[in-house]
């Protein structure tokens, strides 16, 4: 390939970011493509020829001008260099052809509806598309032929007129496309993908994909867990598990599987915490442990640069991850298909879905039923969910045939019992008990259901409480501090002899391994609460089996608001079914959770975000929907704010803008006359004053009015 450094000066990246020239980038992609293909089933010269194809477009001078410091874009000007690639089409055969146009004309815009209006049947429909695409070809054609010939690529003189040709070819392909998706257009998007981030480190990576994990250190046995002591060689596909908190699931789960893994659970926290165990448990093995959400370049930061773009690329040994990320596959978001091709025929352990939201728990059954469609092997693991929930998924993988259920008998679920429960008017009924805890050093886990009311609190407790360790964690903090704040709370709060006061959201409620002394508690829905309370007594040994902790339950509000984010009658039918100054017996809990569940609604996605529907796609292949179909339905943290004097940070030090970043709901933030800068992740200004390193985001002084002069420079 040395004899392809003469083209050196064509670049494929802007010159602000190294200007690696297009040869090399063709290269690495190639390189990726042919690996993704053989671990995939699919031709692997094919990939190839596809991803050396797939940006040759990139020669023309209309391109190449885009690259270079100073450019200024001019309003109107579109000029997509996939398209241009296409112009060459003819140089291979006709059997090859739609497989190529597959790989190239879509992995950057939906072929049509595009949100830009880029696609190519989008310009082709609105201004002359060819004309621009083939502008100067005649210039920059000989130049592209050259570099296709040295890859090996057979060509021929090209003419405008064969050019157009092609063009037309193209054009005809992609109307004539049918509903399905593309699985050749997730090949080069993963490729490319993950070639344009390690760049020269592409092949050498590359032997770290598709690594099946040897999950050997699951099968130990230990009397105190009694999932460790039940088989799971069971030739059924699919697993349904349910026990409590403590009893081995994660282990169980893991045995189950056979081949690459997806782990979800809920919430960043419990994600966090999942990786840390794993990748400490297969610390020994070849397995390539990544984890996938926004904050994740941060989890792995001091573990070097490779791994951490690794993160968010095809091919793990295991990968932990929400549903949230999951969700494309749902609703066609780009880059689904490469998602899709990811999730082939792996294992995917699900993990205490009945925590989720109606909206969320719909979307995950939608997400069961596209899994089964592909060939994954689905684990479902839960402490308990509504017989109603239980008996949909039972239904979607297949019935009882296809899927091996384990439960506990009622003798050892027992001996789980671990809790007292107390109803209470409101927290500062606790008032006694919270001294009594802080005088005799236990640690105190506080739960609200809001955001701003666990930060009220907090401030509160601060000034009762100055010399007990402290601390509020929930989801709109900075994310390196929220990393610190989890790590804080596992490694030392959770360890020290001395008393503290954690207050805390929702996060806390699923795999954070912290045992606590004491909780007071906001209402939830039972299936949360029974979450939450495994934070407390957690650590089951000989000695704790047979011992009580007190928890304490706020009764429900009579607003509505203040209900947020659940259901208000909900609320009052958990705090219903729960015991007064009684113990909370594991064997009563499927009783408790069914009365307060017993017509569940599960939410109809009927609708156009949703592509796969009774069994089939209902979205054409290249095509994508964008990103707001997914925002629309979950009300997640889907935007990300900065402070204002983070801002220069933000604009000029990329590798630390995830640092910077504050997740909040997008309806949120969205309508607050907040600037917004178009780089990284879109992030909405707050002023200064909207954020404490105690308290994270100050939504209420997110004003315009509040910004000091510095935002006015």
């Amino acid at each position: 390939m040395s004899t392809l450094s003469k083209f050196d000066y064509i670049l494929a990246k802007h010159e602000d970011s190294g200007g690696m020239p297009l040869t090399t980038h063709l290269r690495c992609v190639a390189d990726a493509s042919v690996v993704l293909a053989r671990h995939l089933g699919l031709d692997e010269e094919l990939a190839q020829k596809g991803a050396i194809l797939h940006d040759i477009g990139k020669v023309s001078p209309l391109f190449q001008c885009t690259l270079k410091n100073g450019f200024i874009q001019q309003p109107g000007f579109v000029f997509r260099h996939e398209i241009a690639s296409l112009l060459f089409i003819s140089l291979f055969p006709i059997e090859e052809r739609g497989f190529l146009i597959d790989m190239i004309v879509a992995h950057h815009k939906s072929v049509s509806k595009d949100i830009g209006g880029k696609g190519i049947l989008d310009l082709d429909d609105n201004m002359d598309c060819f004309g621009r695409h083939s502008t100067e070809f005649a210039e920059w054609c000989p130049i592209a032929l050259d570099i296709l010939a040295k890859f090996g690529i057979k060509t021929h003189p090209l003419s405008i007129e064969e050019a157009s040709d092609n063009y037309d070819f193209v054009i005809d392909y992609c109307c004539g496309k049918k509903l399905n998706y593309s699985r050749w257009k997730g090949l080069l998007m993963a490729a490319d993908h993950y070639a344009s981030a390690l760049e020269d480190k592409t092949e050498d990576s590359l032997g770290k994909l598709f690594i099946n994990p040897n999950l050997n250190f699951y099968n130990r046995i230990h009397p105190l867990y009694p999932l460790s002591l039940i088989s799971t060689n069971d030739k059924r596909m699919h697993t349904l598990v349910t026990a409590p908190t403590g009893a081995g699931k994660t282990d169980f789960l893991l045995r189950r599987c056979k081949g690459r893994v997806f782990y979800t659970l809920p919430y960043q926290a419990s994600i966090n915490a999942m990786y840390d165990r794993i990748k400490n448990d297969l610390r020994d093995t070849d397995a390539q442990v990544y984890l996938l959400h926004a904050s994740s370049e941060l989890k792995v930061r001091d573990k070097g640069i490779e791994e951490r773009i690794l993160q968010h690329h095809i091919g793990a040994s295991v990968k932990i991850l929400t549903p949230h990320q999951m969700a494309s596959i749902v609703f066609g978001i780009k880059g689904y298909e490469s998602m899709l091709l990811d999730l082939e025929g792996c294992d995917v352990i699900l993990d205490e879905i009945h925590t989720y939201s109606s909206e969320t728990q719909a979307i995950v059954l939608k997400i069961i039923e596209i899994l089964k469609s592909i060939g994954c092997r689905i684990h479902i693991g839960t402490a308990t969910m509504p017989s109603i929930l239980y008996e949909k998924i039972l239904t979607l993988l297949g019935g009882s045939s296809d899927v091996y259920e384990v439960s506990l008998p009622e003798s050892i679920l027992n001996s789980f019992n671990r809790h007292i429960i107390y109803k209470v008017l409101d927290i500062d009924s606790c008032k006694d008990v919270l001294d009594n805890a802080v005088r005799n050093g236990q640690k105190v886990l506080i739960v609200c259901n809001q955001v701003g009311r666990s930060q009220t609190l907090f401030e509160s407790l601060t000034s009762f409480y100055p010399d007990t360790c402290r601390m509020l964690i929930h989801s709109r903090f900075k994310r390196s501090d929220r990393t610190q704040l989890e790590q804080l709370l596992k490694d030392e709060y959770n360890t020290s002899n001395g008393a503290c006061i954690v207050v805390s959201t929702q996060v806390v409620e699923v795999s954070l391994d912290i045992s606590f002394d004491v909780m007071i508690t906001e209402c939830a829905p039972i299936d949360a609460m029974i979450q939450r309370f495994g934070r407390i007594n957690r650590k089951r040994t000989k000695e704790t089996i047979g011992k009580y902790k007190s928890i304490y339950v706020v009764q429900p509000p009579k607003d509505e608001t203040d209900a947020l984010p659940y259901n208000i009658d909900i609320l009052q039918k958990s705090y219903d079914v729960l015991p007064d100054n009684g113990l909370l017996q594991e064997s009563m809990l499927q009783t408790m959770i069914d009365a307060v569940y017993p017509d569940t609604k599960f939410m109809n996605l009927d609708y156009s975000g949703v592509v796969f529907v009774d069994g089939k796609w209902t979205i054409k292949e290249l095509c994508h929907h964008a990103k707001s179909a997914l925002l629309e339905v979950l009300d997640i943290n889907s935007a990300v704010c900065i402070q204002e004097s983070d801002q220069e940070e933000y604009l000029h030090t990329p590798a630390n803008r995830m640092m910077l970043e504050i997740p909040v709901s997008y309806r949120s933030i969205a309508y607050r006359k907040l600037k917004q800068i178009n780089v990284g992740s879109r992030p909405f200004i707050i002023p200064d004053r909207a954020y404490d390193e105690e308290k994270g985001l100050l939504i209420e002084n997110a004003r315009p009015e509040l910004f000091t002069q510095y935002e006015f420079l």
